[in-house]
């Protein structure tokens, strides 16, 4: 059996404006962000992970970084473009407030209904085309590592999208099982090369010790 622990990457800037920052855009982590990435590496410490695979984009890959020399089993990491967070076009450095007024029913849809979401009009991926591009890298981690525990430090939608197709969720569905925090970790096992997946853990914060508001969940 293989176990995948899916980290979303601590908390940024942008995240706590509430802009939208996808594939193409980022921000500096916060200096809380430090403290809850410790806090998550305390809480796995006697985890032997064999590999940790992240996002290159600054934000997880820094994440995953520092999580990495907290471990005492001092994975060493590798960087998958795979991983990477929806492109999100135009949309990208924006408030929420603002993509509501300017694309209201792209924001609809990317938040509530992701079998009709549309990127066209902003240019960017679609959950279809996300989850066409994680699966295989996930495949991949899962056959490369047979026995092994396993991070994969990335990103908020692209996870939850991904995530929930491993575990056979239709994509109407994607929502149904709610956000995942800054500095969460959802956990899956395989036992069939990853030919399927079982649910674990979702969205675990337990060991940040904190109320998650708003600004945390995507």
């Amino acid at each position: 059996m293989t176990r995948l622990y899916f980290v979303r990457h601590g908390k940024t800037e942008w995240n706590l404006e509430s802009r939208y920052q996808g594939a193409g855009g980022d921000s500096p982590l916060l200096s809380e962000s430090y403290r809850e990435m410790k806090q998550l590496a305390d809480h796995f410490q006697n985890v032997p992970f064999n590999h940790i695979y992240a996002s290159p984009i600054k934000r997880a890959r820094i994440t995953a970084g520092t999580i990495a020399r907290r471990l005492k089993s001092h994975p060493v990491i590798s960087l998958m473009s795979r991983l990477e967070e929806f492109d999100l076009g135009k949309m990208e450095g924006m408030k929420f407030t603002d993509v509501k007024e300017q694309y209201p029913q792209e924001f609809e849809n990317f938040r509530n209904h992701p079998v009709l979401y549309d990127p066209t009009e902003i240019g960017g991926e679609s959950f279809v085309d996300v989850i066409n591009r994680m699966t295989p890298a996930i495949i991949e981690i899962v056959r490369s590592n047979p026995q092994k525990n396993v991070m994969i430090v990335s990103h908020g939608a692209a996870l939850n999208a991904e995530i929930n197709h491993l575990l056979g969720t239709p994509l109407a569905d994607l929502r149904k099982r709610g956000g995942l925090a800054n500095t969460s970790t959802t956990i899956l096992d395989s036992s069939d090369q990853g030919q399927s997946f079982s649910l674990v853990k979702w969205n675990d914060t337990s060991y940040l010790n904190k109320k998650l508001d708003e600004t945390d969940l995507v």
